[in-house]
């Protein structure tokens, strides 16, 4: 039976690449990128060695998901994003530091998710503020709602970790809430954490900060 595809969460921004963005992705594209396919990737073929997954929904420019995976070298990562200039970035700032721990799919992430990763799988997904989509006609369209955390509960392993961060309190709360009443997920604490260490400060979130916005860090893990 065919699969219903899931409602788009967000909005494919234009934006022009650089010359070093351009180049990035035309030179180093074929190391990084992976091609969406209705088919379950074979993983193993991915990566040099054997070690944790971790799926990241979303990564902006990249600077903060190279880090990551600079500094954790004993995961892999497959990241999702559909910002030609964060993709090509994010491949600029792989290639030059030769990281073999990172690909990429530019595409929907709820998809990959749905077709291309085996249950029970991920030892970890990171979802770095998603577009908290203000609008009250618009909330379903927002990235963390039931139906969507059922998917990513699925693809978690038993012990796997869900880290979300937002800037705008009533996802947050709403993101808390939906998490507790969801089976197999369990809050690390009962509410929010400062951000952790192991997260690096994204662009935009430096940006809100300066603004005067607050962050609130939530992590859950299944099992």
């Amino acid at each position: 039976m065919e699969q219903k595809k899931p409602i788009r969460t967000y909005v494919k921004r234009q934006g022009r690449l650089t010359k070093a963005q351009k180049n990035a992705i035309e030179v180093h594209g074929p190391s990084f990128l992976i091609e969406f396919k209705e088919e379950l990737l074979k993983v193993e073929q991915l990566f040099l060695t054997e070690q944790p997954l971790c799926f990241e929904i979303g990564f902006g420019m990249g600077d903060a998901t190279f880090t990551i995976a600079h500094t954790n070298s004993d995961i892999n990562y497959i990241v999702t994003d559909v910002h030609q200039p964060g993709i090509g970035n994010l491949i600029k700032l792989s290639s030059a530091d030769n990281l073999t721990n990172i690909k990429i799919i530019p595409h929907d992430a709820l998809e990959v998710l749905q077709f291309m990763i085996k249950d029970n799988f991920l030892s970890k997904i990171n979802i770095f503020f998603p577009d908290p989509w203000h609008k009250k006609r618009h909330n379903k369209r927002r990235l963390v709602n039931k139906d969507n955390l059922n998917l990513i509960i699925k693809k978690l392993k038993d012990g796997g970790v869900l880290h979300i961060a937002t800037d705008w309190e009533p996802y947050a709360l709403e993101i808390i809430e939906v998490i507790k009443t969801s089976n197999n997920l369990t809050l690390t604490t009962n509410n929010f954490l400062e951000r952790p260490d192991f997260r690096p400060e994204t662009k935009y979130e430096s940006r809100g900060m300066r603004l005067g916005h607050a962050v609130w860090d939530i992590l859950a893990t299944k099992g």
